[in-house]
């Protein structure tokens, strides 16, 4: 008689979750499994229509992407190592900037709130607005950093420089991701702050160690599981992000800035390889996967080894 109703009240919470887990099997795993099936097909425009009569290549378009000996194979190679390149930077970089903002922002002072709003502006505005603003900045005649740079500090010279074309479009494609996304590691860090002790500090001080001191032997190692987490799902965001680039250079980016997410997007829908870009897109996939396995089985052994000590 009562485990009919424990049972139940078991089940209602299975229940309450199925709309939401069914939603999100039809948004996020059909496309996927659909885009594996694909990546084995020779889809190209002749068989929009129906896809399902592409012929059918096995893994030969997964052949021709890692295929350093051919332009297909080459091109993705040098996608990635850019990628790769700006993905460290990128996230070195806003985890510095968000660091040292927490940090500076720790303890109380006046304006404190009113600069800590300052630094979620970025985070909080819309990312099409944002980096749309920042491509009309990088304009090279009539934009806003050249005006600074060139026409108000008189640095490079008279000739302005083309931010958006040629090895500068890196750098650009670099500037607006970095302060796109370093506030979100400014509010990770800071919530974390607010669960060290002072009372560590204030011993820290009586001791007489430095500021600097304190953050190194305190702060720092305060933060090290959640900085394992900050570190993967930045690394995540930034390295299949594609809106950025597209928004800054539109569909064909410069060698410079060709990130895999706009790389695979010019395979597919520029070229009309839709086969060889599916390829591409479940390698990105399993490249990604295999990261965050790495990341959660040395984080899980750090773990181990802490509790055993």
């Amino acid at each position: 008689m009562t485990s009919v109703p424990t049972a139940r009240r078991t089940a209602v919470p299975y229940l309450l979750l199925l709309p939401a887990l069914l939603l999100e099997l039809l948004i996020h795993l059909v496309p996927m499994v659909t885009g594996i099936l694909m990546s084995f097909r020779k889809l190209t425009q002749f068989f929009l229509r129906d896809w399902n009569r592409a012929p059918w290549t096995g893994f030969d378009n997964y052949g021709l992407a890692v295929d350093v000996n051919r332009p297909a194979g080459r091109a993705l190679l040098d996608s990635f190592a850019t990628t790769c390149l700006f993905t460290l930077l990128s996230v070195g970089l806003c985890w510095l900037l968000g660091t040292a903002a927490a940090v500076f922002t720790q303890h109380g002072f006046r304006g404190r709130g009113f600069l800590r709003a300052l630094f979620f502006v970025p985070y909080a505005l819309p990312a099409y607005a944002a980096v749309i603003t920042w491509a009309f900045m990088f304009q090279r005649d009539n934009g806003l950093v050249n005006h600074v740079i060139h026409d108000q500090l008189g640095l490079g010279g008279a000739e302005h420089t083309f931010w958006l074309l040629g090895d500068n479009s890196f750098w650009a494609l670099l500037t607006v991701s970095v302060w796109k996304s370093w506030p979100f590691a400014f509010l990770v860090v800071t919530a974390a702050l607010q669960n060290i002790p002072a009372d560590l500090y204030e011993a820290a001080a009586l001791d007489g160690a430095g500021i600097g001191q304190q953050i190194r032997r305190i702060t720092l190692p305060s933060l090290g599981a959640v900085n394992r987490v900050l570190v993967l799902v930045l690394f995540l965001w930034t390295f299949n992000d594609f809106n950025t680039p597209f928004l800054l250079f539109g569909k064909a980016a410069p060698a410079a800035a060709d990130l895999i997410s706009i790389h695979i997007y010019q395979s597919s829908f520029v070229t009309w390889n839709f086969g060889t870009g599916s390829a591409m897109s479940v390698l990105l996939l399993l490249f990604l996967l295999l990261v965050t396995a790495g990341h959660l089985l040395l984080t899980s052994h750090g773990r181990k080894d802490a509790d055993a000590r």
